[in-house]
Formats: C-alpha cells, sequence, structure tokens
C-alpha cells in the first residue's frame, strides 16, 4: 500500500518513522534502506516500510512481512502488501502526519 506526502511537510523522515514506532532497517546486501515495526517480540511478523524519493514527494510504501525468506540467499518471503491489517496500519501513519 502506497502513500505520497510532500516533502515539504516532513523534513526527517527518520524522526517521523521513529514517532510512529519504527525502526531503522539497513540493507545488508546493498538495496534500498527501510524501517520495520515488529507486531510482537518476534522478528516477525512485521510492517515493513520503503520511503522512496518521487520527485516532490516522498513515497511511503508499506506491507506486512509475515514471515522471513526461505531460502539462503533469496530476499523472497511471505507478504501481504493489501488488506485490513496494512490499511489500518497506514492510516495510523497518515494520523501521526496530519498531528505534525
Amino acid at each position: 500500500m502506497k502513500l505520497k506526502i510532500l516533502k515539504t511537510d516532513i523534513e526527517d523522515t527518520l524522526k517521523f518513522m521513529r514517532r510512529c514506532g519504527y525502526g531503522y532497517l539497513r540493507s545488508r546486501s546493498g538495496g534500498k534502506d527501510s524501517f520495520v515495526k515488529r507486531l510482537r517480540g518476534e522478528l516477525y511478523p512485521r510492517f515493513h516500510l520503503y520511503i522512496e524519493d518521487d520527485g516532490e514527494n516522498w513515497s511511503f510504501n508499506l506491507h506486512l512481512d509475515q514471515k522471513a525468506p526461505v531460502y539462503r540467499g533469496v530476499t523472497a518471503h511471505s507478504g501481504d502488501y493489501d488488506g485490513v491489517v496494512i490499511e489500518r496500519e497506514m492510516e495510523r501513519i497518515k494520523i501521526a502526519f496530519e498531528s505534525l
């Protein structure tokens, strides 16, 4: 699920995501850096969010990682990209943004 927010409305994406309860996740394979929010005390399931530079906007791309990749060296995983749980979490992020 995606959400676009003007760059001028969020100066520091790291600070904003921390305020939303997300931790920074540095990519080990040289891919994109992202943010995660655990649903329980374990690594999975977790919300996983990428922020991409989209011209005048930040593009927030959210999905739910259900479990870790099964095969070593493979980035594919069991993830949900839409549904009620993801919609609720994106709504929570929107509310946090509106309260800035």
